[in-house]
C-alpha cells in the first residue's frame, strides 16, 4: 500500500471510531508516518477530506463500471445509494467536515458532478429512456439523504427490492424477490 493510500485508510478509520473527520496530526499518527509525509500528500484539513470524499467516489464508480458491463446499472446505482453500517457513519462526517473546512474547493464537487453524469448515462443507455435515468438516479440521491440525514432508515431489502421492481421493470414482469 502506498504512503497516500496508507494515509486515507487511517484517516478514514479514525472518521468511524470517533464520528468526526480527524486533525492532521491524529491522521498522521494512526498511519504511522511524520507530519511532514502527512502534509506532502494532503496540506490540509480540508484536502484530507477532499481524499476521503474523491476515495469514495473512486469505490462507487468501480463498482457502477462493474454493474455495467453486467447489464445492471440501474439496479446497482439504487442499490449502492442505500448506505449501510459504517458508511452512513463515514458519509456523515464526511458531509459535516466538508461544510465545516475553511476552503473545501470545488475538486469535491466537480468530481461528484462529473461522476453522477457518468453513472446517469451509463443508467440511460441501460434503460434506453433519458427521463427514466434520470428517475432512476435522483430516487438513489434521495435514498441515500435521507439515510444520511436520518429522516428514515434504509430500506428492508424486500422494501428495496419492490422499488427496483417498480422502477426496473423485468422481462416478462417476473420479480427480484
Amino acid at each position: 500500500m502506498d504512503r497516500r493510500s496508507l494515509i486515507l485508510t487511517a484517516a478514514r478509520n479514525l472518521t468511524l471510531e470517533r464520528g468526526v473527520v480527524p486533525s492532521l496530526n491524529s491522521t498522521a499518527s494512526a498511519a504511522g508516518v511524520s507530519k511532514g509525509g502527512l502534509i506532502h500528500h494532503f496540506p490540509s484539513r480540508a484536502a484530507l477530506v477532499q481524499g476521503l470524499a474523491i476515495e469514495a467516489l473512486e469505490e462507487l464508480d468501480a463498482a457502477m463500471i462493474t454493474a455495467s458491463m453486467d447489464g445492471r446499472a440501474a439496479e446497482a446505482w439504487l442499490r449502492l445509494s442505500v448506505p449501510t453500517g459504517e458508511d452512513v457513519a463515514l458519509f456523515r462526517a464526511l458531509a459535516v467536515a466538508h461544510r465545516a473546512v475553511e476552503s473545501p474547493g470545488d475538486d469535491v464537487a466537480a468530481a461528484a458532478q462529473e461522476a453522477v453524469s457518468q453513472w446517469e448515462a451509463m443508467i440511460q443507455r441501460e434503460t434506453g429512456d433519458a427521463t427514466r435515468a434520470r428517475v432512476i438516479r435522483l430516487v438513489g440521491d434521495g435514498l441515500a439523504a435521507n439515510v444520511i440525514a436520518g429522516i428514515e432508515p434504509a430500506p428492508t431489502p424486500a422494501q428495496l427490492d419492490t422499488l427496483i421492481d417498480a422502477l426496473i421493470p423485468r422481462p416478462g414482469g417476473a420479480s427480484r424477490q
